[in-house]
């Protein structure tokens, strides 16, 4: 009987390597994950901690973006008022709103006549009585004039009262736009702040995290000497504690998002009403796709350094016996 040839060991495919990488990364995430939730008093402690370091700024950014949105529909309500002279008449008038219309600066020109503008003043006014007892209209032909969005900032709707001041036809140029500048110095100032507030903050992440990975490292210290005996590397050592501290940022970043959130429909009631007494609406704006998407990129990416940080620290101090 033939004797079969001895079969030959087959060489690792090397196209599985990257699988079995992948899949050991999978493998540590999910093991992590479950060792954190195994401590669930502990986890949520850290986790509600870095919860609230990170809503505090973000907190301050959507209330700044809120009054930013604020003062953009205030510049958009709020026109440049245009008074002709006296002896303008409504005709003349419309003849100059029609060559407004054509300036690119404005998306919409109102023209408000003298006879419109009497009107308008004895009904809200309440000076119906008195006003019926004059004989001339004292006021003039007034033209609104509603910017677009591009020029409704200070510095061009200054431009343009100075440009508007030059018309023969105009008597005088009332826009309010010194409040306006103060307020958004104020709303940088402010932004300034909050990033200041978001560094100083993300620097306690970094402690919170690299405090909470030593603390493991320590409770783990005999595991680690084990696997550093029987030969495993530094970064398979390593491998857990960084993706703990992934765990920690992920976690922390949604219930940062939740606390805000949370905060924002709270307000939204009060803020209704609030706005109801102007006759006016404003909703608030929370977090969007692109903030939350920032804020856990954030907070991962500080669990990650800090983790890092720790484990690197304190993997140097362990030797094995």
């Amino acid at each position: 009987m033939a004797r079969r040839p001895p079969r030959r060991s087959r060489a690792p495919d090397l196209l599985q390597l990257p699988q079995a990488w992948l899949s050991h990364h999978v493998q540590s995430a999910i093991a992590t994950l479950g060792r954190l939730l195994g401590a669930p008093l502990a986890t949520v402690m850290t986790v509600a901690v870095i919860g609230i370091a990170l809503a505090l700024p973000a907190a301050l950014y959507v209330l700044t973006e809120n009054l930013r949105n604020l003062v953009g529909s205030w510049d958009q309500a709020a026109a440049i008022s245009l008074f002709l002279h006296r002896d303008i008449s409504d005709q003349e008038a419309a003849a100059v709103a029609g060559r407004l219309r054509e300036w690119p600066e404005f998306q919409r020109v109102q023209l408000i006549g003298a006879e419109q503008a009497l009107a308008e003043f004895r009904e809200q006014a309440g000076f119906a009585e008195a006003l019926a007892q004059l004989t001339t209209n004292p006021l003039p032909a007034v033209l609104a004039l509603f910017p677009q969005s591009a020029y409704a900032v200070p510095a061009e709707i200054l431009n343009l009262q100075e440009r508007l001041g030059q018309l023969s036809e105009v008597d005088f140029v009332r826009v309010d736009t010194q409040w306006l500048l103060r307020f958004q110095a104020i709303l940088d100032l402010a932004q300034t702040l909050v990033l200041l507030l978001a560094g100083l903050l993300a620097s306690g992440v970094l402690l919170i995290v690299g405090n909470t990975i030593r603390l493991e490292i320590q409770n783990r210290s005999g595991e680690i000497e084990i696997m550093e005996l029987v030969g495993a590397t530094a970064s398979f050592i390593r491998r857990p504690f960084l993706y703990a501290g992934a765990w920690y940022g992920l976690l922390g970043g949604l219930s940062a998002w939740f606390l805000v959130t949370l905060a924002v429909l709270g307000l939204q009631g009060p803020v209704a009403r609030l706005a109801s007494l102007y006759r006016s609406e404003f909703p608030l704006a929370g977090l969007g796709p692109l903030e939350l998407l920032t804020i856990l990129g954030g907070s991962m990416l500080l669990g990650l350094v800090g983790s890092w940080i720790a484990v690197n620290r304190h993997l140097r101090g362990v030797e094995p016996d």
